[in-house]
């Protein structure tokens, strides 16, 4: 990458200095491709930089050397041709796709509803446009969607599932990334882009995709706000053009090597190839947490009512509520063009979820954590039971976080944190999820670790056996540990808190030098370990390294 951008540095470098000559002189300035043609010799003589040929021709008089080629690997079912096809032949039924969402997604019934009967017609749309039974006379507007609700009440989750359900590639990204410009941040023609690398470069299939733009509502530009880069307006007008119909470049304008290839090209004497992707068939969903738009509609409404009485709410008002009123003079009075906002027509509140949804979630929704976490823990041989009470204590302290779903994740990895690091080194193999335990994680691993204390030594002896096996292997000599020794590592482990794989590996450390020498000295490979030589093993290494040294001695006498 470092050469790369040194030579388009040195390219328009030498256009520079080009320009100046001209301005200084009448004469013609020199070809700039010849000039960089001759400077990147003489970078290649001066040095062993090499640059990638791709894309060059075997006429460039600075290609690299051609590299062994990999064998050819035997022909995979081609995914994409597949999935174009299962497009070609799109079949699936509203009620079907709100089905397959059910077992994933828990409540949000109107967001299902909505999400399945958009897909539907957009995917009918394009299997009647390759098949030919419509034309372009034909008028359709796409029905590009619009998700408004708090975090965590599984926005992305539903898109992601509908993209798996259908096989199309999907990217999903924040709005916030994105600025008007590109150089402050990311372009928004980047989605396009990241939405061909999903389908491993397959135009085609990309051209049927679907792209998640999250968090919305944060590129909404304030009435009156100065203008910036990264402002709100220039990302939404941008996006816009996405969302109707325009043809993207495969390259970035920020490309250095998509340049060079083009510069190369233009030498060549032709015009630089143009790759691009359409995104008239590719479906645009948007979607945003809008609380500064939920109290905005709260204020428009209560304004209509009669009196004070039924605008007074509580501090625990959920506010988001008000969001399935949202009307389009909400969205441009919230600082939305009126243009974009009517590129989104399909528009969606999500609820938020309570303490009996989260529980809902952990049971019976085929993308629970618990999975994840029941893994994890086999992953070591141990297994966990979890009972209605302790799901309800969890999903109760989950929605205390604010975060819808997400709150869940929270609140396990707290309370399996010291678990997963502790049991492995256990004898335990099954502990039960109480409520208590919710309540003091750590005071409960305490009583378990208690509890099943006198399996322990199993244990550790288990590991000590362990660590001599590896010596052996490793320096080819037998350490047999007595009992005080045995007993001397398990209380040193448990006093310092350490494995004993690693207590083993700092106490003798330098054993194989030592015993190297007495085995050179006495032809011995097995040794015993006593209590000293766990208390202080370079003091008896020592004593082991004198004696054999005086065996010889006395041998030879």
């Amino acid at each position: 990458m470092k050469n790369q951008k040194l030579l388009l540095l040195r390219y328009f470098g030498s256009r520079k200095h080009c320009q100046t000559r001209k301005n200084m002189s009448d004469k013609e300035p020199p070809n700039p491709f010849e000039e960089i043609q001759r400077q990147l010799k003489d970078l290649f003589k001066d040095s062993n930089v090499k640059v990638s040929t791709h894309g060059f021709t075997e006429s460039d008089p600075f290609a690299d050397e051609p590299e062994e080629s990999e064998p050819e690997k035997p022909d995979e079912p081609n995914k994409s041709a597949q999935t174009l096809d299962n497009i070609r032949n799109f079949h699936l039924k509203p009620k079907e796709i709100r089905d397959y969402l059910n077992r994933f997604v828990i409540r949000q019934d109107e967001a299902k509803k909505v999400l399945s009967v958009a897909i539907c017609d957009h995917y009918n749309h394009i299997r009647s446009t390759l098949s030919g039974e419509s034309t372009e006379a034909t008028e359709y507007s796409k029905q590009n969607l619009l998700f408004l609700g708090p975090t965590g009440v599984g926005k992305t989750y539903l898109m992601k599932n509908v993209a798996r359900l259908i096989g199309v590639p999907f990217v999903k990204a924040d709005a916030t990334k994105f600025s008007e410009t590109g150089y402050v941040g990311s372009d928004v023609e980047d989605l396009v882009r990241d939405l061909v690398k999903a389908a491993d470069g397959d135009t085609e299939l990309a051209e049927k995709g679907i792209i998640f733009v999250d968090e919305i509502d944060k590129i909404a530009a304030e009435a009156g706000a100065g203008g910036r880069d990264v402002s709100g307006r220039g990302v939404q007008i941008n996006l816009l053009k996405l969302m109707e119909e325009t043809e993207v470049s495969l390259f970035s304008p920020t490309d250095m090597m998509a340049q060079m290839q083009a510069a190369m090209e233009i030498q060549r004497g032709g015009k630089p190839k143009r790759k691009s992707i359409n995104t008239k068939n590719i479906l645009f969903i948007v979607s945003g947490a809008f609380d500064k738009l939920a109290e905005s509609i709260k204020k428009r409404l209560s304004q209509n009512e009669m009196g004070f009485g039924a605008s007074v709410s509580d501090e625990e008002e959920d506010l988001s509520a008000y969001l399935q009123h949202a009307e389009t003079s909400d969205f441009i009075k919230y600082g939305f063009e009126p243009e974009f906002i009517g590129r989104v027509p399909v528009r969606c509140a999500c609820s938020a979820l309570s303490s009996n949804d989260l529980a809902h979630i952990l049971t019976t929704s085929e993308g629970s954590v618990l999975h994840q976490y029941r893994d994890d823990f086999r992953g070591y041989g141990i297994d966990f039971d979890i009972g209605p009470e302790a799901i309800m204590a969890i999903a109760e302290a989950a929605s205390q976080e604010g975060t819808g779903a997400r709150g869940i994740m929270t609140v396990m990895e707290r309370l399996f944190r010291d678990y997963k690091f502790e049991l492995p080194s256990t004898a335990i193999k099954h502990f039960e999820v109480t409520p208590e335990m919710i309540a003091d994680p750590a005071a409960s691993l305490q009583a378990l670790k208690v509890e099943n204390a006198h399996l322990q030594a199993a244990v550790w002896e288990n590991d000590i056996k362990r660590y001599a096996t590896a010596f052996e292997k490793q320096h080819g000599f037998t350490l047999e540990f007595k009992p005080l020794a045995v007993e001397a590592l398990l209380l040193e482990a448990e006093e310092r808190d350490q494995s004993i794989q690693s207590l083993c590996s700092d106490k003798f450390k330098d054993f194989e030098h030592g015993l190297s020498i007495i085995n050179r000295n006495t032809g011995q490979t097995v040794f015993k370990l006593g209590k000293l030589a766990i208390e202080n093993p370079d003091k008896e290494l020592s004593k082991w390294v004198v004696r054999s040294i005086e065996s010889v001695k006395g041998s030879s006498d």
